[in-house]
Order: C-alpha cells, then sequence, then structure tokens
C-alpha cells in the first residue's frame, strides 16, 4: 500500500480526498493533518468518514519542520494560496510525491506576484512542479516529485476550449469565459457571504475583471481571456460557458466542426465525456467527470462551449488523485467514481 498524508484534511477539498482515499484499492491514508481541527478524531469532526476512518484522528502540521508527514509516499496538500509555499520547501525529499491543490505552484512568481497579491517565498520550486492536469499534458506525471494540480475555475475553462485552440479553429483573442461555482469552492470556514440565507435564491458574479485563476487559463490556452466567476445557490459543481471567434470567420465554421474536434480530443480519456445536450453539474456531482459540449451560432459568428465538472471532483481532490495515479504509475482511473450521485 502506498502510504498517504492529508494537509488540509478538515476542508472541504481535504475531506473529498479522504472519502476518495477511502475507497482507493492502493492509498492507505497515514497522516491527516489540520490546524484548528487538530486533536480531533476525523470521524467526529466529519461525520461522514466516521466508518472510514475510525482510528484516525487530525494531527498539526509545522510548515518548518513537517516531522509529521517524514516517510510518506504521497502528501495531498489542500491548504489555501499561499499556504503551500512555506511547507512544500521544508516537504520535497521527505516524502515521495507532492500533490499540491493551491495555486502556489502553476504560475510563474512574477504573474503570481501580481495576481495574488504578495511575493512568492519559493519561486526555486515553481520550475520543477509539474501542472497536473493529465487531458492538458500527461507526459511528466510519471515519478514526478511534485505536483501542481489546477483547481475547478481553470480546468473546466481549459477542457472547453483546448482542444479548438489547438486546432486553430477558434481565434486566441477575445476569449470570454462566464462560469458559476457552488459554495463549497469558497471553502469550509465560515463566511458571511456564504451563510444560507445568503445565498439561497441569490445568484451573484464576484472578481469582476482581476479573478485570479484567469492567468492560469491564458497560460493554458495561449489566448487572451475575460473571465467573470459567479457563486450559485448550490453546494457543488462549476459550469463554464465559453465564448470565441472562430480563427478564420469566412472559413464556414459549423457545429459539426467543433463537436468533431471535441471528440478527437476527449473520445480516449476516461473522466471526458462529450455530450450533445448543454451538460449539467448534477451529471458530475460526487465523481471526477468533465462534460463538454459545443455549438456555432451561424446567426452571430460565436463559438459556444461548456464545460461541468464537480469543483471537488475534477475540481479538486478528484484531479489530485488521478496526477498521483499517474506519478505512481497506475491506471489513472484507479480508485476514482466513473458514476455520479443522482438525485
Amino acid at each position: 500500500m502506498v502510504k498517504v498524508g492529508v494537509v488540509g484534511a478538515s476542508g472541504y477539498a481535504g475531506v473529498e480526498l479522504l472519502r476518495l482515499c477511502a475507497a482507493h484499492p492502493e492509498l492507505e491514508v497515514t497522516v491527516a493533518g489540520a490546524g484548528t481541527a487538530a486533536g480531533q478524531p476525523v470521524g467526529e469532526h466529519t461525520p461522514s468518514l466516521r466508518a472510514a476512518y475510525p482510528g484516525l484522528s487530525y494531527v498539526p502540521v509545522d510548515a518548518e519542520d513537517p516531522a509529521a508527514l517524514d516517510g510518506l509516499d504521497l502528501c495531498f496538500l489542500a491548504l489555501p494560496h499561499g499556504e503551500s509555499q512555506r511547507l512544500v520547501p521544508n516537504l520535497v525529499g521527505r516524502v515521495g510525491t507532492v500533490v499540491d491543490l493551491a495555486a502556489d505552484f502553476r504560475l510563474p512568481a512574477s504573474t503570481y506576484e501580481a495576481w495574488y497579491g504578495h511575493p512568492h517565498t519559493s519561486p526555486e520550486l515553481i520550475e520543477r512542479a509539474v501542472y497536473g492536469l493529465p487531458e492538458w499534458d500527461r507526459s511528466r506525471l510519471p515519478g514526478a516529485s511534485l505536483v501542481a494540480a489546477p483547481g475547478c475555475y481553470p480546468t473546466a475553462a481549459t477542457l472547453a476550449l483546448l482542444p479548438l485552440v489547438r486546432s486553430g479553429l477558434v481565434a486566441t483573442t477575445g476569449i470570454i469565459v462566464d462560469a458559476a461555482s457552488g459554495t463549497s469552492g469558497a471553502g469550509r470556514a465560515p463566511k458571511p457571504n456564504l451563510h444560507f440565507g445568503t445565498v439561497d435564491e441569490d445568484f451573484v458574479a464576484y472578481g469582476l475583471l482581476r479573478h485570479r485563476h484567469t492567468p492560469e487559463m491564458e497560460r493554458n490556452l495561449g489566448a487572451e481571456v475575460l473571465f467573470t466567476p459567479h457563486l450559485a445557490p448550490m453546494v457543488r459543481g462549476i459550469l463554464a460557458t465559453c465564448y470565441a471567434r472562430p480563427a478564420s470567420p469566412d472559413a464556414g465554421l459549423t457545429t459539426e466542426d467543433v463537436m468533431a474536434v471535441l471528440h478527437e480530443a476527449f473520445d480516449g480519456e476516461p473522466f471526458v465525456c462529450v455530450v450533445d445536450d448543454p451538460p449539467s453539474t448534477k451529471a458530475t456531482a460526487g465523481s471526477n467527470l468533465a462534460m463538454v459540449t459545443g455549438r456555432v451560432d451561424e446567426r452571430t459568428g460565436w463559438v459556444v462551449t461548456l464545460c461541468a465538472i464537480d469543483n471537488l471532483g475534477k475540481g479538486a481532490a478528484g484531479q489530485a488523485i488521478q496526477c498521483a495515479n499517474a506519478v505512481l504509475g497506475l491506471p489513472e482511473t484507479t480508485g476514482l467514481p466513473m458514476a455520479a450521485v443522482y438525485p
């Protein structure tokens, strides 16, 4: 068995990692790191994990001396943005592989500082990190010691648009990504704007023009992106609706052309389904699935693509485990649910 640690294990992404690892035939969680929950039994803090982890308690992890993680084969970091870069320099080399779910090692140091508002404290490790979206480029994942797994919005936008950009069907300027997320994307810590009475029966945009996931989308696509996120009154899910102009306006691009490119890109991918109808977040809930589709509007000339994922699945914990499987030489599907939870 692969000995696993999860740091940030009491948050939503950490809890999802624990849930998925419990069903994984090769991963055994031996350390669950947490801050304010340190000392509590995992099943007491999160009752849904009681049967899976009857003897496991949360432990504190010191970023300067993470001795609690020594000797692990694999360590997932489900920490807020900015915290992983304090821990990773003292962790790489003490464990087999680190898979970081935060944005700390996804971007160049100067870009990170410009969009996240503070200097990167471990820029020397950024080049060492492998970007963890297997459908984008899985070739560097086997044997990697540090993986930077992308989050929900960049994953959905990249899957929706990358095949069309790579094929040259759409222009790389003026791309619009309009996406909505469930409240779990904002984390487990209580916040006034996430109270039930605030979120219920409401739909609101946020992060206008400067959302920090924009440069990651632009890097992945090699394109200019205007990104507007929205908070939807649901717990889990991301739905990204993306708009682009044809690269050759007079080429007569059709919906059939767009769908053919999506099928060519994804029909061999176990976790990406190309669908004819508009995808639904409910159809991906609790799974590592992504569902994509596309259209060409002959009236306006716009190309529209959509992608639905579970923000805690393919957008976080499921993605991290898919990457870990690739690192370890296991089939990427190992231990990951192929069917969503319904209703």
